[in-house]
């Protein structure tokens, strides 16, 4: 165990964070992560006071801190609300246009225009709040969301904070038309290519890049793959420049709330000793969701609905396999033409459940029911669901991307690394590839010891924060000790 005091006061800066708002796994990264560098740091939360949050619910309550930002030539009002969770203090920015919408950014087709103004108005008030409440020693910013927070730090000569920049997914960047310089009453001067501009445009993820004191992704594995151009969405030449500070951390899980062991969502709790007792919320589930027959393999697929995460892959792997027995059960909601190749393909088949939106709950029992995670990611930072399949003894079928590369290891590798989790992996990105390897997982379902024992062998290794909080504080303790 690292020997650090507990001085430094660190404020974690998230668009989401689970359980008050959630789009995807930046949400449960924001609720799991602060917690376990709470050891270390001195850490609290800030995120947007949106609309859809239940103030009663969770205890939030106002507290003595309001103010006016200006942006522009308007000013805007303030107002910080706080509540603890799970023993971490959570801060909340709410502001007429910030708060006032009925998602956290838009529409699964398309964000809110004015996302320019509502998540700059975050960030701004975020850095004013840094300064009349506790001037924090480090701001750990998360995604375009937040990124302005590192420009507005440096253009404060008050300020001593240190800010650190973690990208969550180079897919979103915050990219807005110049006028948004004007609405942010920005100096023109950030319109240049080493600093906002992009192609006539200003990008909010490139104030991150440029002015935090360190840059972290969310797996040692992209942080080499958007340095292409493959990845790098248009910024790896911009990225190149910036390598020097930019570094690859892998994510972990918060064990306390994703472990079979005692989660409540399952109506049978288990763990590697017990690992038949899986069974029993196989058929609690297949009874819940109509579908048929506990012998057969059953697949889940949790996640968004998006180019990113091979959902055209996975509509027509599932044609090519119409002959084969299995079950597959489709948790998500995205895109209108994703929904509506998914709802037409389970038109054709009883073999597949579907539910259009997202239930934390659900997703637990499907990770603790299911024999296979289909994840055939066209690119995936990190990524959590494999990391959850596996404590949950549920063998992740993935695309070698990003952090599925760092997290799951090939079948062939079992005996030879006792700590790294494995699956059935797949690196060329196609139909086909995704068919074979669901041929492949179909196969070995029916070697009944073998699955088992691979699986058992999944709960027993760490996919904690562990390892990925100490490699953060030793970021932390070296940006901060600059500071002295």
């Amino acid at each position: 165990m690292m020997n650090i005091e507990k001085k430094q006061q660190v404020l974690f800066v998230s668009s989401e964070v689970y359980p008050f708002a959630k789009s995807g796994g930046l949400a449960d990264v924001s609720y799991g992560f602060p917690r376990a560098m709470s050891p270390f740091f001195d850490v609290e939360i800030i995120m947007p006071m949106y609309k859809s949050i239940d103030k009663k619910k969770f205890g939030i309550k106002p507290i003595k801190l309001s103010f006016k930002i200006e942006l522009g030539k308007k000013k805007y009002e303030v107002e910080l609300f706080a509540t603890i969770y799970n023993g971490m203090k959570c801060y909340f920015v709410e502001s007429k246009i910030l708060s006032n919408k009925k998602y956290l950014y838009g529409t699964p087709e398309s964000g809110y225009k004015d996302n320019d103004l509502r998540f700059g108005l975050f960030s701004k008030a975020v850095v004013e709040f840094s300064k009349q409440h506790k001037k924090y020693d480090l701001l750990h910013l998360n995604d375009w969301q937040s990124a302005l927070c590192a420009l507005f730090v440096k253009e404060d000569a008050s300020l001593q904070t240190k800010t650190l920049y973690t990208i969550h997914n180079m897919a979103y960047q915050g990219v807005f038309g110049k006028e948004t310089l004007d609405k942010l009453g920005l100096s023109s001067a950030y319109f240049d290519m080493d600093a906002l501009e992009y192609y006539g445009d200003i990008n909010y993820m490139k104030a991150g890049i440029v002015y935090a004191d360190a840059i972290t992704t969310v797996s040692p594995n992209y942080a080499k793959e958007i340095l292409t151009p493959e990845f790098g969405c248009g910024l790896d030449g911009f990225l190149v420049k910036h390598q020097n500070k930019l570094v690859g951390i892998l994510n972990g899980l918060d064990l306390s709330h994703f472990s079979p062991a005692s989660d409540s969502a399952l109506v049978q709790n288990y763990d590697t000793q017990n690992y038949d007792k899986k069974l029993n919320n196989k058929i609690a589930y297949l009874k819940e969701t109509g579908l048929e027959n506990d012998a057969l393999a059953l697949f889940v697929f949790v996640g968004r609905f998006t180019w990113q995460k091979g959902i055209e892959m996975l509509v027509e792997a599932l044609d090519a396999l119409e002959n084969q027995n299995f079950n597959i059960a489709i948790l998500g909601d995205g895109e209108s033409k994703y929904k509506q190749q998914i709802k037409e393909i389970s038109k054709k088949r009883k073999n597949i459940n579907l539910f259009f939106g997202y239930d934390e709950e659900l997703s637990h029992r499907m990770y603790g029911s299911a024999d296979f995670l289909i994840m055939p990611s066209l690119f995936e930072p990190c990524g959590l669901n494999q990391l959850i399949a596996m404590n949950y003894g549920t063998l992740p079928i993935v695309s070698s991307v990003g952090g599925l590369k760092d997290s799951v290891y090939s079948l062939s590798d079992f005996g030879l690394n006792d700590g790294y989790g494995l699956g059935i992996c797949f690196d060329v990105k196609t139909p086909h590839a995704l068919q074979d390897a669901m041929q492949k997982a179909l196969d070995l379902y029916e070697e009944k010891e073998k699955f088992k024992e691979i699986n058992q062998h999944n709960m027993q290794c760490d996919f904690s924060w562990k390892h990925g909080s100490h490699a953060y504080a030793s970021l932390y303790n070296y940006l901060l000790d600059s500071m002295e």
